[in-house]
């Protein structure tokens, strides 16, 4: 178990915030969005931890933790055999954690898919989680590229959704298939659900469909559209290779900043939608 005494404040503290970053289709930035959203949170003093629910364990890898220091992870989660506070490992980023997957993660839909309690497993290993130690004020949950019982977990822990949306053509037909899903998961697991913000991810400003898909987009989710885009870039692309954030890897980069603003956002949003 890789839990460092004292090293959070031990002020007394308020249940975390739970925000499960997904979309159903790949290479729209989920992992990069949770990577370094979460590290710009833990910059301005925020306590996070990654859930990493994707079995490719790109969220892990990204944030520098080898597979050998995973000793526990989601999938012992899921299947009860470690609660949440064995599986957490440390970063080179202060006051940020990750819960690491391994491919095992890859069987644990077959594990649990007969248990009665199967799409609450992660609420209730959160639940469950004494947080005297390690308080978190975000935790963050990375779903694999699908709409499968792993996500349905992600979206039944969760407080609030963020939606990174690639700029490209066929973004609003992906988009409404997840909504439509995040409604079922309102009406069947978590009526508490609400969408955070939808993340506009991979914006290259050289071509005229990123724009069109911004302003469609824009023009169909209005306000749920975080002002905030993220841009296509190198830096974003080189970090993971690195095992850094690419704010830890290259700070002035435009990427790493866009994700310093929709971090900023995201708190301002908090207060609203913590009150709704």
């Amino acid at each position: 178990m890789y839990l460092v005494e004292n090293k959070f404040r031990m002020a007394q503290q308020s249940s975390p915030r739970i925000i499960t970053i997904a979309n159903q289709k790949g290479g729209v930035g989920k992992t990069t969005t949770a990577i370094n959203l979460a590290t710009a949170l833990a910059a301005v003093d925020k306590n996070v931890l990654i859930v990493d629910l994707d079995p490719q364990g790109n969220a892990s890898t990204g944030l520098g933790i080898d597979r050998n220091m995973r000793e526990k992870s989601t999938y012992d989660l899921l299947t009860g055999r470690a609660g949440l506070g064995e599986t957490l490992v440390p970063t080179a980023v202060p006051r940020l954690y990750v819960s690491p997957s391994t491919l095992d993660l890859l069987g644990v839909e077959m594990e649990i898919s007969q248990l009665p309690d199967r799409a609450y497993r992660l609420k209730n290993a959160i639940k469950e989680y004494n947080p005297s130690a390690l308080p978190f004020d975000f935790i963050l949950i990375d779903c694999p590229p699908s709409l499968n019982l792993l996500t349905i977990n992600a979206m039944a822990a969760a407080s609030a959704l963020i939606v990174p949306l690639q700029c490209e053509f066929f973004a609003l037909e992906g988009l409404s298939q997840l909504l439509q899903t995040v409604e079922q998961v309102r009406q069947t697991v978590n009526p508490d659900l609400k969408i955070h913000g939808i993340a506009l991810t991979m914006f290259d400003p050289r071509n005229n469909l990123s724009t069109q898909v911004v302003d469609d987009v824009r023009e169909f989710m209005g306000d749920q559209v975080y002002d905030t885009v993220i841009p296509r870039n190198v830096r974003i692309s080189e970090a993971p290779s690195y095992g850094k954030p690419a704010i830890l890897y290259d700070l002035k980069c435009a990427g790493s900043q866009a994700y310093l603003k929709l971090a900023a956002e995201v708190i301002k949003r908090e207060k609203r939608l913590a009150q709704a």
